[in-house]
């Protein structure tokens, strides 16, 4: 039977050639309303949008009050921002078709995307009038969008959660309130909101997701945990529940769990860039570099110009000697994107490691310029200079850094060893007290400046001083 029905279906592409014909030899040949939905529908899906327009006005010329049309042009007007064009359009439509809900509705999202938001809101109000209670949630998140984009984010919340009311399913409200809810400041407020989503639901998979979105975006990742897990154990297959839990554990530093969730996520989801950077960066971290090195390089089969793909190549490369190749690819990633700084600072270690000195401090300062506050930046820096003997260079870099950041420990320590080795004794005192109180446990570190035995006795002697 099956083959039987397909035979009988129109043959939409012959159509769509026939008007092609038509337009190349500008001949009039005659479709019926359906067949130019169809073409109307064809171009739409290519993304050409001036055929489609070109189909709609034909259409228009023979079926003149036809809703599908004439909606179908607005569209495609607003899509190529004619926005008034569209209106009149509407306009014309609404006198046909009075109070007709899809009309009502495109004219709202025009005046949104005008700008024009209070109107925006007035076209919708009049929509509510016309629809049963159960059917509004879609036309209340489209008012709650428009205060959203107006600024008025206490508006949104109100008219997000009128949709939710309706509609807990309503997936970009969710999302849209959580993003209001983070913008007003009210995440921790809004906990009890989602619990009494879930009791009203607690099957809601939607629900447990965006409690964990609010649990993970106020640091407490345990709890996401908690409601990322019962997302999934509703909705197995629920690939954004498995990528968030990973990010979770990767924030707790339970890095082969974070590994087991996002290769779990690339089970339900087609493969993307992003994702396996994200899954290189979790091999990364339990020390499997070979199988980083494979995702990255799978991320970068996708898309060329992922920059974190190449960066992750690079570490990898790094890890195993290979700098000249890595640097090779760290080059790339900035040429892509060369305000991040953790890539200048691969460039500065790699170009110290190859024996380009002065090209290394040129991205060591880079790296500084771009992020003043990444205490790795200082550290790695001033240490080149150190190994280069010049300590005085190494001192007024880490100085430069804690201007910045004073209340690193790890940076004042570092001075002090500077210090010692460029014979400033008494400046170097002065900074091991402030180190000592900022973490006394960290001074251990000092040791690694000073390998005889004899030196480690002196500075341990000044440090037990400190205690006293």
């Amino acid at each position: 039977m099956q083959p039987e029905f397909e035979e009988r279906q129109p043959d939409w592409r012959d159509s769509v050639q026939r008007f092609e014909v038509m337009l190349k030899n500008q001949e009039h040949e005659f479709f019926d309303l359906d067949t130019y939905e169809h073409i109307v529908e064809h171009y739409i899906g290519e993304g050409n949008w001036e055929r489609a327009l070109q189909a709609c006005e034909y259409g228009l010329e023979h079926f003149p009050h036809s809703l599908e049309l004439l909606l179908d042009k607005a569209h495609l007007l607003a899509q190529k921002q004619r926005y008034e064009e569209s209106l009149a359009l509407l306009e014309r439509a609404s006198l046909f078709h009075p109070h007709d809900l899809d009309v009502l509705f495109m004219q709202g999202g025009i005046y949104n995307m005008m700008g024009d938001y209070e109107q925006s809101v007035e076209v919708y109000e009049e929509m509510l009038r016309y629809i049963e209670d159960g059917d509004k949630d879609d036309v209340l998140f489209q008012i709650g969008q428009a205060y959203q984009n107006s600024g008025k984010y206490d508006e949104a919340i109100k008219y997000y959660k009128s949709s939710l009311e309706i509609n807990l399913d309503n997936e970009s409200a969710l999302y849209e309130l959580a993003f209001c809810l983070e913008i007003m400041g009210q995440l921790e407020d809004s906990i009890d909101y989602y619990n009494e989503l879930i009791d009203r639901d607690p099957y809601s998979y939607n629900a447990w997701y965006n409690l964990g979105i609010v649990y993970s975006k106020l640091g407490r990742y345990e709890e996401s945990l908690h409601a990322y897990d019962y997302a999934t154990v509703i909705k197995e297959d629920f690939s954004s529940a498995y990528f968030n839990m990973a990010n979770a554990y990767m924030n707790l530093d339970r890095f082969a769990e974070a590994n087991t969730n996002y290769l779990r996520t690339l089970q339900y989801e087609s493969p993307t860039a992003d994702l396996h950077c994200h899954i290189g960066a979790s091999f990364e971290k339990i020390k499997d570099f070979g199988k980083a090195l494979e995702h990255y390089r799978d991320a970068l089969k996708l898309d060329k110009e992922w920059d974190e793909a190449w960066y992750g190549v690079a570490v990898c490369l790094a890890v195993e000697d290979k700098w000249v190749e890595a640097l090779n690819c760290i080059r790339k990633a900035i040429k892509i994107n060369e305000f991040i700084a953790d890539y200048w600072l691969l460039v500065g270690d790699l170009e110290y490691k190859i024996g380009n000195v002065f090209s290394s401090m040129e991205a060591f300062e880079k790296a500084a310029d771009l992020e003043p506050d990444f205490e790795d930046v200082w550290l790695k820096w001033s240490l080149a200079l150190f190994d280069q003997s010049d300590f005085k260079k190494a001192f007024d870099v880490i100085q430069e850094g804690l201007d910045t950041i004073p209340d690193s420990a790890a940076m004042y320590y570092r001075a002090v060893a500077y210090l010692l080795h460029g014979g400033e004794y008494k400046e170097a005192l002065l900074h091991l007290e402030i180190a000592l109180t900022l973490d006394y446990n960290a001074h251990e570190q000092l040791y690694v400046f000073f390998p005889d035995l004899e030196k480690q006795k002196a500075l341990f002697k000044l440090i037990e001083q400190h205690r006293k």
